[in-house]
């Protein structure tokens, strides 16, 4: 996905609409910033408003996708194409949100077990200890409530009955039981609880 060349696309579609950056936000309800960071290909747009986008400026999202107007000819092929590139760059974003989970996990637990020794062994009155182990345990706690949220955010759960993929709700995947990233949940679409496994992306069902 070129995002230089998607942006010229999106600048040169806008431009053949007669619309200016300002004009273009507008309608979209964001800033003009954000058109432009599009057209120099700084960022792409957000899922939220690409279908809206692509309506204004009279392309399809396969189009947008692929930085330039398709045809009937290649169409099939190309959409097979952003499809890929799009769940590789979901599969990238939620391992590399994975990976950051663990780091927190990791670098708070540290923490906390050092603010314990540190009030166990250090000199100091019954304040200061109770502040060293006030202050590991409140970040621990925080630390592992964006851990959760990580991990509910960054992919989906696969039923383990009938294989269908989805982003559980934030309770019932925090207090679920579990081995690792292995979680015993009820399925939303087959009513029946299985150990379900974390996966990257969601496969077309």
């Amino acid at each position: 996905m070129d995002m230089i060349t998607i942006g010229k696309f999106i600048a040169s579609c806008r431009k053949e609409k007669g619309l200016t950056q300002a004009q273009l936000a507008e309608h979209l309800g964001i800033s003009d910033r954000a058109v432009s960071k599009w057209e120099t290909g700084r960022s792409m747009p957000d899922s939220s408003i690409m279908l809206e986008l692509c309506d204004i400026i009279g392309i399809t999202v396969n189009d947008l996708l692929t930085g330039r107007k398709t045809t009937m000819e290649n169409y099939k092929e190309l959409a097979e194409k952003n499809l890929l590139m799009m769940r590789q760059s979901e599969e990238r974003s939620n391992r590399t949100l994975l990976r950051l989970e663990v780091v927190i996990g990791l670098i708070s637990g540290l923490t906390l077990v050092l603010c314990i020794m540190a009030a166990a062994l250090a000199n100091v009155n019954d304040s200061w200890v109770a502040i060293l182990i006030s202050f590991g345990g409140i970040q621990f706690l925080v630390a592992a409530m964006f851990c959760f949220y990580i991990e509910k955010a960054a992919g989906y759960y696969e039923c383990a009955e009938c294989g269908h993929r989805y982003e559980p709700e934030f309770i019932p995947s925090m207090f679920a039981p579990h081995m690792g990233r292995t979680k015993r949940m009820k399925c939303p679409k087959c009513g029946k609880r299985s150990w379900q496994k974390k996966v990257l992306t969601k496969e077309a069902e």
